[in-house]
């Protein structure tokens, strides 16, 4: 039989590599600290400023929406804010979508 087929010659088994598991450990460290520094706190110190912008809306304020809507701030709520976008006509937001405020006077500019 072994005419067609020829016969299966058996590998010695690979030796298993004993790294250094402390290798391993920096790597691991290394690849958190990495994470840290370029994803996580950038992101943290993003929310903290918008944290601090949304906290500090008073009326008044001329502000700019994430729609890209301006309009000036008529009233404030705990997580609402009603914004005068033209005369006599007031839309409510929530306080999240505001992007930015503006110098006094940029809507009057615009």
């Amino acid at each position: 039989m072994s005419f067609f087929i020829p016969s299966a010659m058996a590998q010695q088994a690979a030796p298993a590599s004993q790294g250094n598991p402390m290798i391993t450990l920096l790597m691991f460290a290394g690849l958190f600290a990495f994470m840290w520094f370029f994803i996580i706190r950038p992101q943290r110190k993003r929310q903290k400023e918008h944290q601090e912008l949304v906290g500090g809306l008073k009326k008044g304020d001329e502000v700019v929406m994430t729609s890209g809507m301006l309009g000036r701030v008529d009233k404030v709520d705990e997580d609402y804010i009603v914004l005068e976008v033209a005369d006599n006509m007031s839309l409510k937001f929530q306080k999240v979508s505001v992007h930015a405020v503006l110098p006094k006077g940029t809507i009057k500019k615009i």
